[in-house]
């Protein structure tokens, strides 16, 4: 099957690519001409394991094309896919459709004949209705059919998602567009990922429903946490105890510092504003959104008072500025709102991630950036770990320990055994796990 995809960041890219690894012929087009001639020379524009390598022996093997000319791309197309970004408008935290809309058109007005357009991007109920009014006003000489198809991918583990989903969901309202998405996916057929087709609009509103409810469990188990540091119980525990169940599950019951990503933070907020419009008050939701913000500015707090409440003048070493690891994503990344809170209070901040240093550097954040874990520890009267990449679990800690000016440490993602920090000389200090008396 031809493809075209219209988008080549993080979901375009990541859908041609695989799409092309089962076989078909694929040609994602951007506007962005940098970002396509380094796709063309096999440069990726971001970190995800296993994409560089992906994209390459696909563009070899001439099933992976990029351009930025439309009619190139959808000249042959049997179905085009729509993976522009629909990020949270500054104005009123609806998610902007303007990229989406303005594909539609663009796609409509070049179009050679009848076709599948599929939403690819994470859209509000509604929005492939109104892809379709655009295409069949811009074109009422054709029929287009448009189908919704959200993606489930996480960052850092996308390419397996992709080709190891739990479910694959289709909307659509026509036979012709129902055949075309299942061929599409034919090549899974052998793992037998289950393809749940909907309405358009119920597809819609399946993402939007998962993301919300996944951030719900995260803020939930959040909660809970403030509530054992409380009295004296330990989250990680409480977590594995309530996981067990198969009605809760224990994937997003990981205290840590909120969440972040280009996902569930303009995902659960668009669905309030969404919900808001039709009269619906999601209360609930409306909660996990802001007990998220709060969480995430009060991790600055939380360094501060472990260090004594004064950090002026001293020196924070923070690793981790990706929202998670596997990723260089920083995009609502908690470390965010901790630097903003750290500095505030005086601090000087020395940070190491693994691969999001780049994108921090453009940012303009005032920290210094250290080559390596240990070169930002050394002098450091705090350590943060704010990331919980695999390369900080098994740091040599004694290494880190006589290297600083004060051995404290705050684990905002529990990565390490409390007891075994204290015994080699750390203050210790988690999240939702026991403090020692002496360390209060």
């Amino acid at each position: 099957m031809r493809m075209a995809v219209f988008g080549s960041g993080y979901v375009g890219l990541v859908s041609g690519a695989c799409f092309a690894d089962f076989g078909h012929i694929v040609t994602c087009v951007d506007v962005d001409a940098d970002r396509i001639t380094s796709l063309k020379a096999g440069i990726m524009p971001i970190f995800e394991p296993g994409l560089d390598e992906l994209v390459r022996s696909n563009i070899a093997m001439d099933r992976l094309r990029f351009t930025t000319s439309t009619i190139d791309a959808i000249k042959d197309a049997e179905l085009i896919l729509i993976a522009v970004g629909t990020p949270s408008r500054q104005s009123d935290g609806h998610a902007d459709l303007s990229h989406v809309f303005a594909a539609a058109r663009q796609i409509a007005r070049e179009l050679p004949g009848d076709v599948v357009v599929v939403t690819k991007s994470t859209v509000p109920v509604g929005t492939g209705d109104e892809v379709q009014r655009i295409m069949r006003e811009e074109r009422p000489d054709l029929h287009v059919s448009v189908a919704s198809n959200p993606e489930f991918l996480r960052e850092g583990a996308a390419i397996w998602d992709f080709k190891r989903p739990d479910r694959i969901v289709i909307g659509c309202e026509d036979d012709r567009a129902r055949a075309v998405m299942a061929e599409a996916y034919r090549p899974l057929y052998i793992n037998q990922a289950p393809m749940f087709f909907t309405s358009r609009r119920t597809a819609e509103l399946i993402k939007y429903a998962s993301n919300a409810f996944l951030a719900t469990k995260i803020t939930f188990i959040n909660e809970i946490a403030d509530l054992c540091e409380q009295i004296g119980a330990n989250v990680q525990e409480v977590a594995r105890g309530i996981g067990l169940d198969n009605r809760i599950g224990s994937k997003f019951l990981h205290a840590g510092p909120g969440y972040g990503g280009s996902c569930f933070p303009k995902d659960t907020l668009a669905l309030v504003k969404s919900a808001q419009d039709q009269g619906v008050s999601l209360r609930v939701l409306e909660t996990v959104v802001a007990v998220n913000e709060q969480r995430k500015r009060a991790m600055g707090r939380r360094v501060i008072s472990a260090a004594g409440g004064d950090l002026r003048g001293k020196k924070v070493a923070l690793l981790g500025l990706a929202f998670k690891p596997n990723t260089d994503d920083m995009r609502e990344a908690p470390s965010l709102p901790i630097i903003t809170a750290l500095q505030d209070a005086g601090a000087k901040i020395s940070a190491h991630d693994p691969k999001a240093m780049d994108h921090a550097r453009q940012m303009a954040l005032g920290i210094e950036f250290a080559d390596d874990a240990y070169s930002c520890a050394r002098g450091a009267d705090v350590l943060v770990i704010a990331t919980e990449w695999e390369a900080f679990r098994a740091l040599d800690m004694r290494r880190i320990l006589a290297s600083m000016n004060t051995p404290l440490l705050v684990d905002l993602r529990n990565i390490y055994r409390p007891d075994d920090m204290r015994k080699i000389g750390f203050r210790y200090f988690g999240v939702g796990v026991p403090t020692k008396p002496d360390q209060n």
